[in-house]
């Protein structure tokens, strides 16, 4: 089932690598109304960035443009935020969870996996990269485990069928335990968000040398499983260079891939 896909930059970042964008998909269904692919930050974030995004946030360099919020962005489209029903995140990580509180009547979807790392805390790493603030609304959290079925060659994906078909959720595992792609049927191709799989379109489209160094240094601290990142870069890269013509490829945080997806026309 094909769905009409806009393509939302929800922070922007100027970070020492250069400028980075929060990259979202917001889909509008048939009969479950919107759907976000991640939410970036949100207007609480902004509030209390102290507790709700840490001293990372003066790395990251935030712009706090409050019309890059997804909820604003959602208005200025002519819908309501309450149209959002559901939102479907990559990870949870807080500039891709953090816009969720916005709209608290929102069933949030994620990976098992993920959803065990955030909200246990297994390892060190994961009791810091999680910000417990950020969830304290009570969101409604579906967990989801993608095996079995095959999407492109990906083994481990699930059609999320209670919300639309043609939204499947795809196992990418390595940034964070639990990190999952998001396949969305834009009708005439198939939109692919890697989130944070890769950060630079040379990590996966060219050559790795070309990566920013301070991009490739953040990659190394934040992965959960290094190695498992890298495996599943290479099966995108795989599937990229087979060039379907009815597939588009992006990524959380590169804004020439964000212009690219823009400069395309909406179904």
């Amino acid at each position: 089932m094909a769905h009409r896909v806009h393509h939302l930059n929800c922070a922007t970042m100027n970070t020492p690598a250069g400028r980075m964008v929060c990259h979202c998909l917001l889909v509008e269904t048939d009969d479950a109304g919107l759907v976000l692919v991640d939410s970036g930050v949100g207007e609480a974030d902004f509030a209390d960035p102290g507790t709700r995004m840490g001293p990372i946030r003066h790395l990251l360099g935030f712009a706090g443009d409050e019309a890059e919020f997804a909820v604003n962005q959602v208005r200025a489209l002519g819908f309501s935020p309450e149209d959002v029903r559901h939102i479907v995140l990559t990870h949870m990580d807080f500039d891709h969870a953090g816009g969720i509180a916005d709209f608290p009547h929102a069933d949030i979807h994620v990976t098992s996996a993920e959803a065990l790392g955030a909200t246990m805390g297994r390892t060190r790493f994961e009791r810091i990269r999680y910000n417990a603030a950020q969830f304290a609304h009570g969101p409604r959290l579906v967990e989801h485990t993608p095996y079995g079925e095959l999407w492109r060659g990906f083994a481990a994906a699930k059609e999320l069928t209670e919300i639309a078909e043609g939204i499947v959720l795809i196992s990418l595992p390595g940034h964070s335990r639990g990190h999952a792609g998001v396949a969305v049927d834009a009708g005439d191709r198939w939109v692919l968000h890697c989130g944070d799989l890769f950060d630079h379109r040379d990590e996966v489209f060219g050559c790795r040398r070309d990566v920013p160094l301070a991009i490739r240094t953040l990659a190394r601290i934040e992965a959960f499983d290094l190695d498992a990142q890298f495996e599943n870069q290479r099966r995108v890269r795989e599937l990229w260079e087979r060039g379907e013509p009815d597939l588009l490829i992006v990524n959380a945080h590169d804004p020439v891939l964000l212009e690219q997806a823009r400069a395309l026309p909406v179904a």
